[in-house]
């Protein structure tokens, strides 16, 4: 154990990507900076799960890591829609959520907005033609992609939304 810990101190963590830690470095403070001036430097984002897999879900739940950790950019995952800026939706839209969405939807204060995550709220992907999906209704403001998409995605899909406020 002694030998491993040795040659651990040693060569150091050799499983990084530099690079791509500060492309991610950029995103997030350039996140920062639009949250604190289009939302007073806190976004709150209410999760729900209209009939996924759960895939979109556990890669959210990467989000709030010490590697990602966007509670210090000032977005934070809220459990009631009554606080919640955004709400971002995972999963095709099944008929027993239905009613469930249109009522966390109808509960936040406006301005509201609406993020699809994952390609089952987009496209409804194997499921279209099954008897228990409605499909989103909503009006969508953002979407974004992948199947599950990864957390650097998810980010990036933040980014994006918010760069939307500057037109």
């Amino acid at each position: 154990m002694l030998r491993f810990w040795k040659k651990r101190i040693k060569t150091g963590v050799i499983a990084e990507n530099l690079e791509f830690d500060r492309g991610l470095e950029e995103i997030k403070k350039e996140i920062k900076d639009k949250i604190k001036r289009y939302f007073a430097g806190s976004l709150a984002i209410r999760m729900v799960d209209s009939g996924s897999c759960n895939a979109c879900e556990a890669e959210c739940n990467a989000l709030s890591n010490p590697y990602y950790d966007l509670q210090r950019l000032g977005i934070h995952f809220v459990a009631s829609p009554r606080h919640a800026d955004v709400l971002l939706l995972s999963g095709v839209m099944t008929f027993n959520m239905y009613h469930h969405v249109w009522d966390a939807y109808n509960q936040m204060p406006s301005p509201k907005w609406v993020i699809t995550l994952g390609d089952c709220p987009y496209n409804l992907s194997v499921f279209e033609k099954t008897y228990a999906i409605k499909g989103v209704d909503l009006p969508v403001d953002f979407h974004i992609p992948g199947c599950p998409p990864n957390p650097e995605n998810i980010i990036k899909g933040f980014l994006e939304f918010l760069k939307g406020f500057e037109k």
